[in-house]
């Protein structure tokens, strides 16, 4: 189970939630239309644990290491996309996208 929140302060928006099995990839989407950042932030929280960030980017896309994937950001850098490749039961947790 794959959790994003949406962050008020940010104005950032994000799906409530989103499921996949393990082993099959998954896209988690932000939408962050007012930015006024030149970074966008993901970060995941596993459960009693505290936030760790996974990627950053400007724009364009970029691999991410743990858990592997890639993060994309649109050129007007208005939206991102998170994509796990290959989520395994210790990637459950809630992600956090942030400007």
């Amino acid at each position: 189970f794959f959790s994003a929140v949406t962050l008020g302060r940010a104005q950032v928006q994000q799906e409530s939630s989103v499921e996949t099995t393990e082993c099959i990839g998954i896209n988690i989407t932000c939408s962050h239309p007012k930015i006024d950042a030149d970074f966008t932030y993901w970060y995941r929280q596993i459960r009693d644990q505290r936030p760790e960030l996974v990627a950053t980017a400007v724009r364009g896309t970029k691999p991410v290491q743990d858990p592997p994937g890639r993060l994309s950001v649109a050129a007007d850098r208005r939206s991102s996309v998170l994509w796990l490749a290959r989520p395994r039961r210790g990637d459950a947790a809630v992600y956090y996208c942030a400007v």
